[in-house]
């Protein structure tokens, strides 16, 4: 296993242990924290593993953060359609 992955597994492993304690903010700043830690680890893991091991630690990273996710494709979906938020 490379370092990039024990890293991937690292942070797996955090995120699912942030989750299991309670938050006044619904896990919205700890999503954040986890987003701006995962994304560098997630590139290292597609420079250092290639393409397939680094989709498979998006999909697992995109399992743990399913709220965030929704939301960003509500939004493209809603960009993609030309709807504004005033509308």
């Amino acid at each position: 296993m490379t370092l990039s992955l024990a890293f991937a597994f690292g942070w797996l492993v955090l995120a699912n242990v942030t989750g299991m304690f309670p938050s006044k903010y619904k896990h919205w700043p700890q999503a954040y924290a986890l987003i701006a830690l995962g994304l560098p680890i997630l590139a290292w893991v597609f420079w250092a593993d290639g393409v397939w091991l680094a989709l498979m630690v998006l999909l697992a990273a995109c399992s743990v953060l399913r709220w965030p996710v929704r939301y960003l494709m509500r939004w493209l979906r809603r960009v993609a359609l030309g709807r504004s938020r005033a509308a």
